[in-house]
């Protein structure tokens, strides 16, 4: 069989902010915390979901998301020439993602979401593609109201972290 191509459009957000890196970076792991904790691994844990929902919530942050994995780019762009700071931050919630896979499993392809942290000289950025541009990509109301949630949290969680305010 053939694959078959569904295009769509997504919608990067950029926040940039005054804080350097180093302190836009801090910022976002007060909030998700500094320790990756993949929740894949409460999955196979003994437990019914009550008891997997427990476990999860007690590692989410404020913003309702965890630490899933960092991608220090900075780390290795410096050996081709490139002196940037620049740090992919993968985050999420199963509790969060639960609300968008039991409409269309396949919006599991964009969550957990990911997070471009960049030195900009001067300030910092933090990038994002909105989850509701990946995950909706056809007419599906269920799903788009609970990917335009993870959009709001989202915006709130970059607003937060790159302004130091809480909205």
């Amino acid at each position: 069989m053939p694959a078959t191509e569904t295009r769509f459009e997504g919608v990067r957000v950029r926040h940039d902010s005054p804080q350097s890196y180093d302190e836009l970076l801090a910022a976002l792991l007060a909030d998700i915390g500094d320790k990756p904790l993949p929740a894949q691994e409460y999955a196979t844990a003994a437990g019914d979901w009550d008891s997997y929902r427990k476990r999860v919530e007690s590692h989410v942050g404020p913003s309702g998301f965890m630490l899933i994995a960092l991608i220090d780019h900075g780390a290795w762009v410096t050996k081709a020439g490139v002196d940037r700071k620049v740090m992919r931050v993968i985050l999420g919630n199963p509790l969060i993602a639960i609300t968008m896979l039991r409409h269309d499993v396949s919006a599991g392809l964009f969550a957990p979401v990911e997070l471009l942290l960049v030195d900009e000289g001067g300030g910092s950025s933090l990038t994002y593609v909105k989850p509701s541009s990946l995950m909706v990509v056809e007419p599906n109301p269920e799903l788009l109201s609970a990917a335009e949630k993870l959009d709001a949290k989202l915006a709130a969680l970059a607003t937060k972290a790159t302004t130091g305010s809480n909205g």
